[in-house]
């Protein structure tokens, strides 16, 4: 029995589909965004709210928020549908500067599950 491979190409997960606990389709990954100072995926940009990719709403979802679905080959996000509509996003062609350490922590914050803020 061959081990399965916890290594993913960034290109492999763009595209996949993020769905929340309830099952609801809430967009798909469009871009993954690297700490090159810590060697790890900081957020995936999620495109949501579009029809055939047109008027996309970007959302920066930590990391550590999503949950990988291997069996259906996808990522499982714990937020409802009307909490993504308030998320924090971005349009297209007018992206933040993801190095700000307010907007990461606005960010950080939204999508914080009580387990991120043990011990802290």
């Amino acid at each position: 029995m061959q081990a399965e491979s916890l290594l993913l190409s960034a290109s492999t997960m763009t595209g996949d589909e993020v769905c929340n606990r309830q099952d609801e389709k809430l967009g798909k990954i469009q871009d993954i965004m690297l700490d090159t100072v810590e060697g790890k995926i900081r957020y995936v940009v999620l495109a949501s709210g579009g029809f055939l990719g047109l008027g996309d709403r970007l959302f920066a979802v930590p990391w550590k928020a999503l949950t990988q679905d291997r069996e259906n080959h996808r990522f499982i996000l714990d937020v409802d549908v009307d909490q993504l509509k308030s998320a924090p996003g971005f349009d297209k062609d007018q992206w933040p500067n993801m190095a700000d350490p307010t907007w990461n922590s606005t960010i950080d914050s939204f999508y914080a599950r009580p387990s991120d803020h043990a011990g802290s």
